[in-house]
């Protein structure tokens, strides 16, 4: 990235991504958009167990929806699960098991919720991960791309059938304004083509990879409303692990969790979203943004998105088979 795409982007950054970006945007929410009965949605949401997917649980508990927690920790988890239920005074929270990092715990996870016929209006995919060094998943997988591109990809997949089967289907994804910094690599997903292994590169890349799955899912699926959004630089466990030096900078200007969240918990809100909006739309506090920034030397072209999307059809299909 050029210096002067990177100035745009801290500028622009210090300006909207902050907690003082959220309180400058938030001056023109409507708050009737979030004060709504949500008792007939049942709604999915990985990482819920922390951080902006355990905020997003919680409020949407709130407002009586059935909420399927998706975790990787059982101790974790529980305790969150009965933190909700107690807050919320609503007990319709039901906690599952899976590690988003491993493709087949995904297949399997899956595959038992769909025998369990349980409807299904809302997928959030929110789990995500930020590995600073080269690990492969299988000896295969490179776990940031197994975590927060194809783990994305086999759940959205798998759980298709059963958003199309039920009204207002919505599947939200947690990307990050770190997208604005690269352009769709169709075809590295391993990053075995570069000499050193950056974790903010293999991050951003993830997160651009998700933007463009969303537009060609919303081609593939048009009865299911997909959006990307960005939350923000939000202080959660993810940041102060993964991004120590920034968290170190900017801890005092970065958003709450509940600041974070706000936008996913719009979306959830809003079951007229497909009329109002256009499918694969990237929002970021509660209105469509740019998936660019200017200049536009992010952009890829539709070949390039299609075959990033065909090679990620070659390792989906890999798994596909434990579901038969």
């Amino acid at each position: 990235m050029s210096f002067c795409r990177a100035m745009i982007f801290h500028i622009k950054g210090l300006s909207e991504y902050t907690q003082a970006g959220f309180e400058s945007a938030s001056k023109r929410f409507n708050l009737y958009d979030t004060d709504v009965d949500m008792s007939d949605q049942h709604i999915m949401i990985t990482g819920a167990n922390s951080g902006i997917g355990k905020i997003t649980a919680l409020e949407c508990a709130k407002r009586q929806s059935r909420v399927y927690m998706v975790c990787r920790d059982e101790k974790r988890g529980k305790e969150a699960q009965e933190e909700i239920i107690r807050e919320s005074n609503n007990r319709n929270i039901e906690l599952y098991l899976c590690d988003m990092s491993k493709p087949q715990d995904v297949v399997i996870f899956t595959k038992q919720f769909i025998q369990l016929q349980k409807p299904l209006n809302v997928l959030c995919n929110n789990a995500g991960c930020m590995i600073n060094e080269r690990q492969l998943i299988n000896d295969e997988h490179e776990v940031n791309f197994a975590t927060n591109t194809l783990g994305i990809y086999i759940l959205t997949k798998n759980l298709i059938h059963i958003l199309t089967q039920n009204q207002l289907a919505r599947v939200f994804t947690t990307s990050s304004a770190d997208m604005y910094n690269v352009k769709l690599d169709p075809d590295n997903f391993n990053l075995t083509h570069t000499r050193t292994f950056d974790g903010n590169f293999v991050y951003a890349q993830n997160k651009r990879q998700q933007v463009v799955m969303a537009e060609r899912l919303a081609e593939r699926y048009p009865s299911v409303y997909f959006a990307t959004w960005h939350p923000g630089w939000v202080d959660t466990p993810l940041v102060r692990s993964a991004m120590p030096t920034f968290y170190a900078k900017m801890q005092n200007r970065l958003r709450i969790p509940e600041q974070g969240a706000d936008t996913l918990i719009w979306l959830c809100c809003q079951k007229d979203i497909a009329e109002k909006y256009k499918n694969g739309d990237f929002f970021q506090d509660r209105t469509v943004v740019s998936k660019h920034l200017p200049l536009a030397w992010t952009k890829s072209t539709i070949e390039e998105d299609e075959r990033f999307m065909r090679n990620l059809d070659r390792v989906y299909e890999k798994y596909t088979s434990i579901l038969h």
